[in-house]
């Protein structure tokens, strides 16, 4: 059963069973007419011949409000990948477009950006994201932006539209929506967030009193989630991290930017089932590195608000998140027993061990470089550096799907 609960601090908008998508697509499409509307999708070579990706594609067919889409191909230098992206698309009516974010057009122009001072990280989905962002602004007709992942097993369109809605009706006044959704499916997923992030949340709110920020972060039933939208001038100053901790980066930036009576999350579907990473214990891997990513902006981000992080405060964090974290994993194993899913106690307590080692790491390279945060620069500035990088983008961009277009038609 859903519920109408306010709790935190910025709007939840729900799903109460009562939304009809019909009606919603047709305000869309009227919307439409006035405020383009693209759609981001950022994706690596073994996601392109995926069923889920497949199913995205078919889905995506149905929805006539979306003005392009556009797909950030990353981790790739391989042509036939770029080919086969190109290839995936043709199958839309809307116009869609294939940014090879890891190409070689799109590398010389990193390389100009380096030259300039201005650092866009490796290659990754942080990087793919923000390369997409740019080329979707460099159209001026493109007014709200949606990014989502490629990876949903259980996708269709409702999802999407109840996504793009309360930043395209001009009346509900949000300059950016976040997706929130329940993990579950033969058991409780979601381990990052039900193990780690919102202990250490809770954690930090113990340590250091009332803050803001961290009653933000705690606002958001699933603060993880890859599905977002936003208005244009969002997307011109928004500065996203490019690595692991893209997601909580990106809140981190939108609670500095938008005024809280224009953020909001949005219920998008009753269940979410999508790939699911592997724990592991490399801390280079898996979720531990994203643990530790994630650990590291949100330090960072309290520090750059003036805490300060005295001798022995991460040994005391860990003490703390290592108790909000077992209290996490009694409730769920509740949780799971009442609703007759499996639960197993020791791969969670297994988890949160990994997890407390991630914090380890993130505090003592927070401790020995406070300020190394490795977010890329925003697109105003780009612009304010180089004025027609926009136009030099788009530039690639169209070269190289035209070109791929000419070898689809060869073959």
């Amino acid at each position: 059963m859903g519920d109408f609960f306010q709790n935190g601090i910025i709007t939840t908008l729900h799903d109460l069973g009562t939304d009809n998508l019909e009606k919603m697509e047709s305000r869309l499409s009227n919307i439409f007419k006035r405020r383009d509307i693209a759609l981001i999708l950022p994706i690596i070579p073994r996601d392109l011949n995926s069923e889920s990706f497949n199913d995205i594609i078919e889905e995506l067919k149905q929805a006539p409000y979306i003005s392009e889409v556009v797909l950030s191909l990353g981790q790739t230098q391989d042509i036939k990948d770029f080919v086969e992206a190109r290839r995936k698309l043709r199958q839309l009516p809307q116009t869609h477009t294939v940014v090879w974010s890891s190409g070689p057009g799109v590398k010389k122009l990193y390389d100009l950006l380096a030259e300039n001072y201005l650092n866009v990280g490796p290659d990754g989905k942080g990087r793919g994201v923000w390369t997409g962002l740019g080329y979707v602004l460099s159209n001026r007709k493109l007014w709200v932006i949606a990014v989502h992942d490629c990876d949903i097993c259980n996708y269709s369109r409702r999802m999407l539209a109840r996504l793009v809605y309360p930043v395209a009706l001009r009346g509900m006044d949000f300059e950016f929506a976040k997706a929130y959704y329940m993990r579950v499916a033969d058991k409780i997923y979601g381990r990052v967030t039900r193990l780690f992030f919102t202990p250490m949340v809770r954690a930090l709110q113990m340590m250091l009193g009332r803050n803001h920020f961290l009653d933000f972060l705690h606002s958001f039933r699933y603060p993880l989630s890859g599905e977002i939208s936003m208005t244009r001038p969002l997307g011109h100053v928004l500065r996203i991290p490019g690595d692991w901790g893209l997601e909580i980066g990106t809140l981190s930036d939108v609670y500095r930017r938008v005024s809280l009576a224009h953020v909001c999350q949005v219920d998008i579907a009753d269940t979410y089932e999508h790939k699911h990473q592997e724990m592991g214990e490399d801390p280079q891997l898996g979720l531990v590195k994203m643990a530790t990513d994630i650990a590291k902006v949100m330090m960072r981000t309290l520090a750059g608000q003036g805490i300060i992080f005295p001798s022995g405060f991460f040994l005391t964090l860990r003490a703390s998140y290592v108790n909000m974290a077992n209290e996490a994993v009694n409730q769920y194993a509740g949780d799971a027993s009442l609703n007759n899913l499996p639960f197993d106690r020791h791969s969670e307590y297994q988890a949160v061990e990994l997890f407390t080692e991630a914090i380890t790491r993130a505090g003592e390279r927070i401790l020995e470089e406070p300020t190394d945060l490795p977010r890329i620069p925003s697109w105003n500035r780009v612009i304010s550096a180089l004025p027609d990088f926009f136009e030099q983008l788009a530039d690639v961009v169209h070269a190289e799907n035209d070109m791929a277009e000419k070898k689809l038609a060869e073959s």
